[in-house]
């Protein structure tokens, strides 16, 4: 009967033996595990913080944008041929399926002033939906009424760099700044966002009704025009068809034939955001691929040594033989030595992987997110490089003849 106790015990005493050479053994499973450690902490860090970015500038968003103009053959870029209305917005709103909100939103950079305070930011103009679609939340005050968007109230909603810049620590709300040289009553402050995806500070904005916008802010050669309309969809699964009764619903309603080119264009945010995250994924397995094969060139360490220990220890076996042990447990035996160099070595290198990956956060920067399941693939990785590579000295070992053994010096 195999006594697995007095095998694992003679395996961890030939280990302690030889504890330099053991120590070394494991060196390469140790960088192999660690770096895998890091790169996976790297990586997942990195998708986490895409999936905020992502969700703080909203689910399900379609863009729909003017299409761009052309001068001498020359397309000027998006939103350069002003073709959307508020009228268009409605529409979409009405007879589009899968419609969760619509808002249509224009923007231009405006000098801000409060007192001897000034600041240089975006001023967009929009309606209360948009608040909803892009993920803004009111922190003090309100956001906009329908009163003030059939009336053209100058009213305004403050980002919070926007209400540090001017008014430090002071509540800005019912303060008058002015747009440009036009007095707006501040009516509510947002919560913090921070940056997009882009790099683009989020919280750097001011919002004013759009109607507000469009005929006392903004100058422009079109006045009843929106640069954009922003449509969030109910879910994932019919977005695609939102966006195919959009295109349908503007080629209608702006008369466009057959053999014309589209004067609007949609962006599908949803899709972006998918194939980002899909990118950011095979990235982090790439990494971790790349870091895993440090823990093979481990193995082939192992495999290495165990067969010079297979050599140097063939008397010992043929002893074991002579005295009653059997081929499985002289197989056994080296698979155990085998695979306890490989875990000590996975335990060291978790260690050092979630220190070194927390050292990087701390001095490099980085974001980083260490899962319960790189450890444990990390880990079983290791082990199976044990077993694996250790199985043939181990196969060796239990081949050998018994007296040729105890005659080898």
């Amino acid at each position: 009967m195999l006594d697995f106790k007095s095998i694992l015990k003679m395996a961890t005493v030939s280990l302690k033996i030889n504890k330099m050479r053991s120590m070394l053994t494991s060196l390469g499973i140790i960088i192999g595990v660690s770096a895998v450690i890091i790169m996976l902490a790297v990586g997942s860090g990195a998708s986490i913080k895409i999936a905020k970015e992502m969700e703080s500038m909203g689910s399900n968003l379609l863009m729909v944008r003017s299409a761009s103009a052309k001068s001498g053959g020359v397309r000027m870029g998006s939103g350069t041929r002003p073709t959307l209305t508020i009228k268009d917005a409605e529409a979409i709103e009405t007879k589009c399926r899968g419609i969760l909100a619509v808002a249509p939103y224009s923007s231009e950079s405006k000098q801000i002033m409060y007192g001897n305070q000034n600041w240089s930011t975006s001023v967009g103009g929009t309606t209360m939906p948009y608040f909803m679609i892009r993920n803004y939340e009111i922190e003090s005050g309100r956001g906009f009424l329908p009163e003030d968007i059939k009336n053209n109230t100058k009213v305004a909603v403050l980002g919070q760099t926007v209400s540090n810049e001017l008014f430090g620590d002071v509540d800005p709300i019912g303060k008058t700044i002015r747009i440009g040289n036009i007095p707006f009553k501040v009516i509510g402050l947002l919560k913090t966002k921070g940056s997009s995806g882009m790099g683009q500070d989020q919280d750097d904005i001011v919002f004013i009704p759009i109607t507000t916008a469009q005929r006392k802010v903004f100058g422009t050669d079109f006045p009843s025009t929106v640069g954009m309309i922003t449509v969030k969809a109910q879910n994932d699964e019919i977005i695609n068809t939102t966006e195919q009764d959009i295109t349908e619903l503007l080629i209608q309603r702006h008369n466009i034939g057959k053999n014309q080119e589209n004067d609007f264009e949609i962006r599908n945010l949803a899709e972006m955001q998918e194939s980002i995250k899909s990118t950011t994924k095979t990235m982090s397995l790439l990494l971790g691929a790349i870091a895993g094969v440090s823990l093979i060139v481990g193995g082939i360490g192992i495999m290495n040594i165990m067969l010079v220990s297979v050599t140097e220890r063939t008397k010992e076996i043929g002893i074991r033989m002579a005295i009653g042990a059997k081929a499985s447990d002289i197989r056994i035996q080296f698979l155990i030595e085998s695979f306890l160099l490989s875990m000590i070595g996975g335990l060291i290198g978790v260690l050092i992987g979630v220190g070194g990956a927390y050292l990087m956060q701390a001095f490099a920067g980085m974001n980083i997110a260490i899962t319960a399941s790189s450890i444990l693939l990390s880990l079983g990785f290791s082990a199976a490089i044990g077993i694996g590579f250790g199985y043939y000295p181990a196969y060796k070992a239990s081949l050998l003849n018994p007296i040729d053994a105890l005659r080898y010096e």
